[in-house]
């Protein structure tokens, strides 16, 4: 099954910069797009618009921070050939840099194939190490051999913004060159899973990583994403959250030496956090023509509905969608983390009850479960049954698929569909992705025995 696109396609300034970014995870909901900003593979043939000039302040800032930003780049191992770019900033007079994880992710994952690399403004470069990640914020430490000036610095205590302020970012678009761009802040997004703050200016593809600091240098965020289906709407990382890494890296003896079971623990801590959310309360009941069908309305998630009525179709099929708005970035080719719901109620008038099973039928078994190829999972295993929860007699099908690299996580897809009547079908499904098995087996219950029969309007 193809589930519903991304309501929130951010783009995240992704390590390639230059190339396009990865496209939203399946699972997520409406017509919205965001993409990781700061990193880019290999350029492509079309080129944003120029940036605006920089004001006086801005000037001023680039000046005065310019030795500390960087370019943080991932290479291929063999032949030094650059796969992703994305920028970062030295923190105080340390070696320490702050970027996005997905800036860094390739060589995090797969260390035998990539590495990584960092440039400054002046065109010095050297290797880089990594030392800790934040899967779940999008945040990553790295170790350079050379040290900052002490222009940017994340204290304890950081200053509170305020609606409307200025801020800067600054960072590497495009591999085009360093560049800082003005814009202001405009509250904390509620809409994604953690915690991010809008950023009402440009940020471009490369810049993923770069910090974002208000008019006196104070570091306010970390460039992340940015909104595909608006104008100047940006996404950064709340400072704390990279005050939390540091603080990390500075109790650590020795760097992580598998950054995949890392990543896995940080995943299951979210997906046991996410699930208990979603169940915290019943779900809700929606009436489809004669069926009650269960849904989730919150900050994270998001329900629209839609109908192919027309006057000369034989039957109708009125859809109902619910995801969650964010996902979490794993690598170029997979996010995970989220849940998503649907449900089809088809009825006709005038099919006869053999044509229209048959086109029931045909739906059934239109659905899409994943490929045995998958590099990254493994193919599904699946059982079917017939079976009656306390109002409705179904036909259910549940597939599970093991995530390869990370032991213990797996896609759940739960698909039904009522048998209680000739002429109508509700097609219900759900997918959680990147779950235990054990919290997988919890969410398709409870959605399971949620669908009823409820009475004909």
């Amino acid at each position: 099954m193809k589930i519903s696109n991304l309501a929130i396609l951010t783009m995240s300034l992704w390590a390639s910069a230059l190339a396009a970014p990865p496209a939203p995870p399946s699972a997520l909901s409406g017509a919205e797009a965001s993409l990781p900003a700061a990193s880019l593979p290999a350029p492509s043939a079309e080129v944003e618009a120029v940036l605006p000039a920089p004001s006086t302040s801005a000037q001023k800032l680039y000046s005065s921070a310019k030795n500390d930003i960087l370019q943080v780049r991932t290479l291929l191992r063999r032949g030094r050939t650059q796969s992703t770019v994305g920028s970062g900033f030295l923190i105080g007079n340390s070696n320490l840099v702050i970027t996005n994880y997905h800036v860094v992710s390739q060589f995090a994952l797969d260390p035998d194939i990539y590495t990584g690399e960092w440039v400054d403004t002046s065109g010095q470069r050297g290797n880089v190490e990594l030392l800790a990640v934040d899967v779940l914020h999008d945040l990553a430490v790295v170790r350079v051999s050379r040290k900052g000036t002490g222009f940017f610095n994340v204290p304890e205590h950081l200053a509170k913004l305020t609606q409307g302020q200025y801020l800067y970012s600054l960072g590497n678009p495009l591999d085009l060159g360093f560049a800082i761009s003005e814009g202001s802040y405009n509250g904390v997004i509620t809409r994604s899973y953690y915690d991010q703050l809008m950023f009402t200016g440009p940020i471009n593809a490369g810049m993923s990583g770069g910090p974002s600091v208000t008019v006196d240098g104070q570091v306010a965020g970390v460039n992340v994403s940015k909104r595909l289906d608006g104008e100047l709407v940006s996404f950064l990382v709340p400072a704390r959250y990279a005050l939390q890494l540091l603080n990390k890296v500075a109790r650590q003896s020795m760097p992580p030496k598998d950054f995949n079971l890392i990543v896995t623990e940080q995943l299951l801590a979210h997906q046991n956090t996410m699930v208990d959310r979603l169940l915290a309360t019943p779900l809700t009941l929606k009436a489809m023509g004669p069926y009650l069908v269960p849904v989730r309305e919150s900050d994270q998630m998001r329900c629209w509905g839609r109908s192919n009525v027309k006057a000369d179709s034989p039957f109708t099929i009125d859809h109902t969608n619910c995801a969650m708005e964010s996902a979490i970035f794993i690598s170029g080719t997979l996010q995970t983390g989220q849940i998503a719901m649907r449900h089809e109620f088809m009825h006709s008038t005038s099919l006869d009850a053999i044509r229209f099973s048959e086109l029931a039928s045909a739906a059934f078994k239109n659905e899409e479960f994943g490929s045995q190829k998958d590099a990254r999972l493994t193919g599904p295993s699946c059982t079917e049954q017939f079976l009656k929860n306390k109002t409705l007699s179904l036909r259910a099908v549940l597939c599970v698929r093991a995530y390869r690299k990370f032991a213990g996580l797996y896609d759940f897809a739960l698909l039904s569909a009522s048998t209680d009547n000739a002429m109508t079908s509700l097609q219900s499904r759900i997918d959680a992705r990147g779950v235990s098995y054990d919290n997988g087996l919890r969410v398709t219950r409870v959605f399971l025995e949620a669908l009823a029969r409820g009475s004909e309007k």
